[in-house]
């Protein structure tokens, strides 16, 4: 699914980047032909690689100090060998799936929704301050860290403090709750960004979903502080170092929410749109 996504996506928006506009015919048969090679390769690497130095960083630390967290090296190596042989091929079949696949379904099969200037039109620079992405962001992170900051303090408790955790049905309420405000806020932060004329959209959509992630981590940090008795080395390196791993993961799922909706939101508005 993450190789066809990205590959979908580099055929979609390689057509609107500078080493895209020689030609539609060209970009949809394949144009960027070490690009996509480079996206490819960041969906197979990226995250697995930040995952997998964490944990071996970690799993060092328990080593030396002889903890009971320490994972043995033949259950990292099949690990290593499920992730090369499973989903490193999967990966890169659905990367060259989604690169010729048949996207959008606009008219005469365009993916666009209405009709895609050669040229870009200059973003204007003397906008209001909430038409700058830069200071909506931190707002859209903050209004989804608020609808779960409640629940997150008893997930926390549960990891940390060892309490047994049972509402998992309210868990799943306020998951599909901060899925809604994640899309709602996103939809806002981009029809914004449009109405000040800005149509860079795509990174203002994906940062304002995933800086949900940076919030979680600061509370993670107060959290640390105020509310637990871990001190030493070894207990600070394994919470900050899982926290890392959670608010990343939260991260990337914010954010490929908010992208999804920002997505959703500019081909609906513009598939109305009457260009004459």
């Amino acid at each position: 699914v993450a190789g066809y996504a990205s590959g979908g996506y580099f055929k979609l928006y390689h057509a609107t980047t500078a080493a895209g506009r020689g030609g539609k015919g060209a970009t949809a048969a394949g144009g960027g032909a070490t690009q996509w090679q480079l996206t490819m390769a960041l969906t197979v690497l990226l995250l697995p690689t930040v995952l997998g130095g964490v944990l071996a960083f970690l799993n060092g630390i328990a080593l030396v100090y002889g903890t009971i967290f320490y994972i043995p090296f033949l259950v990292m190596l099949k690990l290593f060998f499920l992730w090369v042989f499973v989903s490193v091929p999967l990966c890169i079949v659905g990367t060259l799936m989604g690169r010729h696949a048949k996207l959008g379904g606009g008219r005469g099969g365009d993916p666009f929704p209405c009709r895609v200037n050669a040229i870009p039109r200059p973003i204007p620079d003397d906008v209001p301050w909430y038409g700058v992405p830069a200071n909506l962001v931190p707002f859209a992170g903050l209004l989804s860290f608020g609808s779960i900051f409640i629940e997150l303090y008893y997930i926390l408790t549960s990891l940390w403090n060892y309490k047994f955790y049972h509402v998992y049905g309210f868990l799943l309420g306020v998951y599909a709750i901060l899925c809604l405000v994640v899309c709602m806020t996103t939809i806002i932060v981009v029809y914004f960004c449009l109405n000040a004329e800005n149509y860079l959209w795509q990174w203002t959509a994906l940062c304002s979903g995933g800086s949900t992630a940076l919030y979680v981590f600061l509370y993670s940090i107060y959290y640390f502080v105020f509310k637990t008795s871990m001190h030493g080395f070894v207990q600070t390196c394994f919470y900050f170092g899982y926290m890392s791993l959670i608010s990343l993961g939260l991260g990337t799922l914010c954010g490929t929410l908010g992208h999804w909706a920002g997505s959703k939101f500019v081909r609906t508005i513009f598939q109305n749109v009457k260009v004459d």
